[in-house]
């Protein structure tokens, strides 16, 4: 079990399709992993023992007919809970929704079945994916599987840890600030933002509608290609979704774990550096730019001003459009209804409801959002985010006219403890400092292992943002980075972490 659950998505196909293999015994190595690991880590609020299997043996069915749908028909993946999913519950980490069970599969949902990935559960959140450390969610927090007292990142910490745990090969993540990449930078995995609009939305519970974008979480770069490559492309039923055809972004991995970097114009963004960001971190991502000089890179300085607002408009602008998009949940429609003694009127049983349902957090992000839109304040406060966000987009524009790449640590500090920062929110917020720009502009990001910090030897993590639709640019770069480091660590990062202790 234990080759087959630290295997690669990409060599769990080769082996597969060479009948080495069956899904259905892959697939039950990773459901006992998930028993025998999870109850430390709990990177899962559901897991579909009987679906997974079903499907797995599907898949089996379909090989045996020379029918398989793809290279990775028959590889299990996991799911963030913000997706909706046919038959299986989906909570968004919320008390709210709890038991809610979606009539209708998210897009990508519906994309990974037609490919053939047996689906092995939900796994946690922080509550509709407010927080950047997975301890908001309403089901307990998810763990970091390099350190139990540490945080996975967030929101997306228990598709980050389900992978880094090797319970999944491979998961799906969504990103509104950096809730792929930042979970990514500290669990030692790989995390991708694609471009906005090229992943579509359609059955991604919202938070913040400009902003939210579903993503590969993996082991590997070319894994992620991988799994880019079938949740990825338009879609008639997503307003936003691009309407173009894609490049394959598994060939632009393969292409860069040549380790060729010849030709490529790298800019370091000098904002996102400096005080305030962890000495172990900086040294890892300045030995990175090193290595890819080294292999051909050109490496220039590039400064993007507009960029340190850019967590004060996001808190604007994401409060704002969360506050709108929760209004639907009012105890009237679906999930928790909490009807108060005596005879309270709908605005009462909405009150108590909410009052129940959503955490701290939320109701946080909820008064913080409504008052920003309120009269008055609209122009003051959430017109001058949308303003600062039109200067970001500009120097995203400027400095990709200099630049194919831009670079940066993926989050200024390793894995924090779990309870840390929970009471002081701002701290918290700092940790999406480097992701939070390429939201706001909707570009593309990769999040890839670096090393480990000096102080504490915990993963860091390594960011290549490119132009938006050049999604094919990080994969080319993060693979090509990727190679490198595992030529000079003898193997991925991950090999370094610690075993977990199974029941």
């Amino acid at each position: 079990m234990t080759e087959i659950v630290r295997s690669t998505a990409a060599t769990l196909a080769e082996r597969i399709a060479a009948g080495e293999v069956t899904s259905v015994q892959l697939t039950e190595a990773h459901l006992d992993r998930i028993d025998a690991v999870d109850g430390a880590v709990h990177a899962f609020l559901h897991v579909d023992r009987d679906g997974a299997l079903a499907d797995a043996a599907e898949s089996d069915a379909r090989r045996a007919r020379g029918q398989a749908r793809g290279p990775l028909d028959g590889v299990p993946v996991a799911v963030k809970d913000v997706l909706t999913t046919r038959g299986l519950p989906t909570t968004c980490g919320s008390k709210i929704l709890e038991g809610w069970v979606p009539p209708y599969d998210a897009t990508v949902v519906t994309r990974l079945r037609e490919a053939g990935l047996p689906i092995l559960g939900k796994t946690n959140m922080d509550e509709f994916a407010m927080g950047s450390s997975t301890e908001h969610s309403a089901y307990g927090p998810t763990r970091n599987p390099w350190d139990l007292d540490r945080i996975p990142g967030g929101s997306g910490g228990g598709s980050a840890a389900a992978v880094a745990a090797f319970e999944a090969p491979l998961a799906i993540g969504t990103d509104t600030g950096g809730s792929i990449r930042q979970p990514g930078a500290v669990t030692g995995t790989v995390g991708v933002k694609p471009t906005y609009g090229g992943v579509s939305r359609y059955g991604l519970v919202a938070l913040a509608n400009s902003l939210d974008q579903a993503g590969p979480v993996t082991r590997t770069v070319l894994d992620a290609a991988m799994l880019h490559d079938v949740i990825g492309g338009h879609d008639p039923r997503d307003s936003t979704s691009i309407a173009q055809e894609w490049p394959s972004f598994t060939e632009a991995a393969r292409a860069g774990a040549t380790g060729d970097m010849t030709g490529v114009k790298v800019g370091v963004i000098t904002e996102l550096a400096g005080e305030g960001w962890q000495p172990g971190v900086m040294a890892r991502f300045q030995e990175s730019v090193d290595l890819l000089v080294k292999a051909g890179a050109e490496v220039v300085e590039v400064s993007c001003p507009s960029f340190v607002h850019a967590l004060a408009a996001y808190y604007l602008i994401l409060p704002a459009e969360a506050s709108s998009n929760l209004a639907k949940f009012d105890a009237m429609r679906f999930g928790l209804r909490v009807t108060p003694e005596g005879s309270p009127s709908a605005e009462d049983v909405m009150r108590a409801t909410r009052d129940a349902g959503f955490g701290d957090e939320v109701k946080r992000r909820i008064i913080l959002g409504t008052y920003a839109l309120s009269s008055g304040y609209y122009d003051a406060y959430y017109g001058q985010a949308q303003k600062i966000r039109t200067l970001i987009s500009r120097d995203f524009d400027a400095a990709f006219a200099r630049v194919d790449v831009l670079v940066s640590p993926t989050a200024p500090t390793t894995a924090f403890k779990l309870g840390e920062k929970l009471d002081d929110p701002m701290a918290m917020y700092l940790n999406d400092l480097a992701t939070i720009p390429a939201n706001l502009a909707g570009v593309p990001g990769i999040s890839v292992p670096n090393g480990l910090a000096d102080e504490d030897g915990l993963p860091s993590g390594f960011q290549v943002l490119a132009p938006a639709l050049a999604d094919d640019r990080v994969y080319r770069v993060g693979a090509a980075l990727e190679a490198i480091h595992a030529e000079q660590w003898g193997g991925p990062l991950l090999d370094k972490a610690p075993e977990l202790e199974t029941e």
